[in-house]
């Protein structure tokens, strides 16, 4: 297992469709474990294939609670349903120190095999579910900045507009 280096926004193969992948080969679990040790090292709570170079249809999602503390390993995985809506701020590996508001779907339903080949479906709402859509658009050659209302903000931006909202909200009450 060993970290790999995240490519950034402006790499060619954040913006490539991912090839499905047929077998785990031994090649394609150490990518596996790869991508859970980087994203695990960079605080992520999911990473795509495609973010550590390698243009195959895997990600790995790690939503905390969300998902009884498991990793999720999904291979070549599909969204099934959508519902709802939920906005808030979101961030990528692939911008590092930055945010922007995204509208995303609140439920997602998604089919995806784990890391023995074995189909299954994962139903998520909340962080959960943004997290699912976000990482399958990076197999589509997709990223999150597309989808952003307004600017990106820094950490220190968004804390700023936190607190500011914050003070508002005390005001009327």
């Amino acid at each position: 297992m060993a970290l790999r280096q995240i490519r950034e926004l402006g790499d060619p193969c954040l913006v490539k469709v991912c090839k499905p992948v047929k077998e785990v080969s031994e090649r394609t679990q150490v990518l596996i474990d790869d991508l859970l040790d980087t994203m695990y090292d960079a605080e992520g709570v999911g990473l795509a294939a495609p973010q550590v170079g390698i243009l195959k249809r895997i990600a790995v999602i790690d939503a905390g609670e969300e998902y009884q503390d498991e990793p999720l390993i999904l291979i070549n995985p599909e969204i099934l349903e959508t519902a709802g809506e939920q906005t808030d701020y979101e961030g990528c590996l692939s911008v590092p120190g930055k945010v922007g508001e995204v509208t995303r779907p609140n439920y997602a339903k998604v089919k995806a095999y784990d890391a023995e080949m074995n189909e299954y479906i994962v139903e998520g709402e909340g962080l959960l579910a943004r997290a699912l859509i976000h990482e399958i658009e990076h197999l589509d050659g997709h990223m999150y900045v597309e989808k952003v209302r307004g600017e990106l903000l820094t950490s220190e931006e968004l804390a700023e507009i936190l607190r500011q909202k914050e003070m508002q909200e005390e005001d009327k009450a």
